[in-house]
């Protein structure tokens, strides 16, 4: 008998998660190369990310352990690549605020995910935060591959940045809609 947990888009989550300290590993090894690595490595993953739901969807393989994992990988894979871009300096200065703006969202919306699931509320995903995801995705690839990339597109730093302001943008909007959503339903369990 075929078990969810081993499931195509299970395993695809699985392999986003695992995905986060192989691009890690190769943004701190040496040299230009690595960083394309690590950029290969990202754009794979973040590959995964729109598979694994379109999948089990298409083949209605959803799961509880989909559900909960898919986004837990989604946050690991966001938050360790930029607290590893601060880290290395090629997110600094006002762009920190970028940066921040994005983890707080990512905490938030996990917080009141979790608060509106025992109330039973399910809040979906809208589009605009799917654009907030491609856009923050692509700010992080260009990011990510940095200074190796200036070379093929010079101010491809500059153009990773700009993304990243435009997704933190993005990411007040949604995280506005979200928190709108979980106040009204705190208000009213309180009424």
């Amino acid at each position: 008998m075929f078990h969810p947990a081993l499931s195509i888009p299970n395993i695809l989550t699985y392999g986003r998660i695992l995905a986060v300290p192989a691009v890690v590993a190769c943004f701190y090894y040496p040299g230009d190369f690595s960083r394309w690595v690590a950029l290969g490595l990202f754009v794979i993953a973040a590959i995964t990310d729109f598979f694994d739901g379109y999948l089990a969807r298409a083949w209605s393989q959803q799961s509880s352990l989909g559900r909960m994992l898919d986004p837990i990988a989604d946050k690991l894979l966001v938050s360790a690549c930029l607290l590893m871009l601060a880290a290395d300096g090629t997110i600094s200065g006002w762009s920190l605020w970028a940066a921040i703006i994005i983890l707080c969202r990512e905490i938030l919306v996990s917080g009141l995910r979790e608060f509106l699931a025992e109330l039973r509320v399910s809040v979906p995903v809208t589009q605009v935060a799917k654009w907030k995801t491609t856009v923050q995705m692509l700010a992080l690839g260009f990011l990510l591959v940095g200074p190796a990339g200036e070379v093929v597109l010079p101010g491809t730093v500059t153009i990773g940045l700009w993304l990243l302001w435009v997704s933190a943008l993005i990411t007040l909007y949604t995280g506005y809609d979200y928190f709108r959503v979980g106040v009204s339903h705190l208000i009213g369990e309180n009424q």
